[in-house]
């Protein structure tokens, strides 16, 4: 029987660039949602670019990896970003007869992406309590959201539903940017400078 040959991984961590593309974009969004800033050109090309497809590839990479996980929770955050933009500027760029969507349906969008984030964080209960952090505060968000739109749009409480939303997505992405660079320093010094 000939030997097998054994193939070393020498490729670089991906999950640094997955979710600094995810937590920086969502940091900005949530400016937008607490009323710090306003939606403009610069959150949609975030969207698109660094939250969108900065984590696919960061998805495609964790795949030849053999990470599941990672490829799952990096590739669909990625195509959330495009979604989410695209439901933004599809019904002004004439697609068909692509409406703005509801308050019902950004709820059961919103719901859907709680739903999915919810069993990647029991994921996370195998994994380290930054991701854990990252995970479970983004179930809250997406929730939160959710729940905002199941309020009529002259109700006080969607806005101040709205603002407690953004801030708990900027804690999110903050927590999302510490567990990609913590990884970077850890890897850069060859020991455990900031925890995960």
């Amino acid at each position: 029987m000939a030997d097998q040959l054994s193939i070393v991984d020498t490729t670089a961590n991906p999950a640094p660039l997955g979710l600094m593309g995810f937590g920086m974009t969502t940091v900005l969004l949530n400016l937008r949602n607490a009323g710090i800033i306003e939606l403009s050109a610069m959150i949609l090309a975030m969207g698109i670019f660094y939250g969108g497809i900065a984590q696919i590839i960061a998805g495609c990479m964790e795949w030849k990896k053999k990470n599941t996980f990672a490829t799952t929770a990096f590739t669909s955050y990625g195509l959330f970003w495009l979604t989410l933009v695209g439901l933004w500027i599809m019904p002004d760029m004439g697609f068909g007869k692509a409406a703005a969507p509801s308050d019902a349906s950004m709820t059961a969008y919103l719901f859907m992406w709680g739903l999915f984030t919810l069993v990647l964080f029991i994921g996370t209960l195998k994994l380290t309590r930054a991701l854990q952090v990252v995970f479970g505060t983004l179930v809250i968000l997406f929730f939160l959201l959710a729940f905002e739109h199941t309020i009529p749009g002259d109700n006080p409480m969607r806005h101040t539903i709205g603002h407690i939303a953004g801030y708990e997505g900027i804690f999110c992405g903050l927590s999302a940017i510490y567990a990609g660079l913590a990884q970077v320093i850890n890897e850069v010094y060859g020991k455990k400078l900031m925890p995960l």
